[in-house]
């Protein structure tokens, strides 16, 4: 390996190592079960794995079909599509919540055939949650799968296909093969986005204690009245992502392919 790529690879890592440290530093360890522990902060953290699992389970549903489309299909505008499912990558979050909003608002064009249909609003409830999540955290797992497929090329789906294989019968066989092992990385990091989402849940869902605010919404709030909760629930955020990456991700990558 170059040393030449040690000096950057070395910045990189204290860019993402140092603010962690900082909020360990700023943090009374001696008080953090005790900070955890309130009711608001164990309701925050069982509402964000309960939506992150919903809005992860929705992203591998609609996601890998999507993906599938975009990187098997020859049909034209495929590329503008591509581009389209990438924008909430780059979006602002807070954009994207006032997307949704004036979709399936009370004045969305959606959100006014849910009420008929219904009688119920979409905005600031659970779903609304889930459903800003998976805005999110879809484009990571496309992309991913995406990826995968187009690395791998076609032929042996082509070959599958020459054999007399029905197309549903070399998506099953062939082509869900291919992707398992980007489909577990493509999970986890959707997951991890989900969970970690602030900015589309907060404009579109609110925060509604029990109902809409998420561990990352616990801690804007907490960091207005309290700090020292607020960094507790940072590091205990941070302590349930790197869990989530570290433990799953390998075994996404690994464990799949043995």
């Amino acid at each position: 390996m170059p040393w030449v790529l040690w000096p950057p690879a070395i910045c990189a890592l204290a860019l993402v190592v140092l603010p962690v440290i900082g909020l360990l530093v700023r943090s009374d360890l001696a008080r953090f079960p005790s900070l955890i522990a309130s009711p608001s902060s164990l309701n925050a953290l069982k509402l964000s794995l309960t939506t992150a699992g919903l809005s992860t389970v929705a992203c591998v549903l609609f996601g890998v079909p999507l993906a599938v489309v975009l990187a098997r299909s020859g049909a034209r505008g495929v590329r503008v599509l591509r581009a389209v499912v990438l924008l909430p990558l780059v979006l602002p979050p807070v954009v994207g919540g006032l997307a949704l909003l004036y979709l399936l608002g009370r004045k969305g064009f959606l959100g006014i055939l849910v009420t008929t249909l219904t009688g119920e609003q979409v905005p600031f409830t659970t779903a609304a949650v889930v459903i800003a999540q998976t805005f999110v955290a879809m484009p990571f797992l496309v992309v991913s799968l995406e990826g995968a497929l187009r690395g791998a090329g076609d032929r042996y789906e082509r070959v599958a296909a020459t054999l007399g294989a029905k197309p549903w019968t070399v998506f099953r066989r062939v082509t869900l093969p291919l992707l398992m092992p980007a489909l577990g990385s493509g999970i986890v990091l959707s997951f991890a986005r989900a969970l970690g989402e602030f900015g589309a849940t907060i404009t579109f869902a609110g925060s509604l204690e029990g109902v809409t605010r998420t561990l990352p919404l616990e801690v804007y709030t907490q960091a207005e009245v309290d700090v020292d909760s607020a960094v507790a629930l940072a590091l205990l955020l941070i302590l349930v992502a790197v869990a989530v990456i570290a433990l799953a991700r390998p075994r996404a990558l690994e464990g799949v392919r043995s």
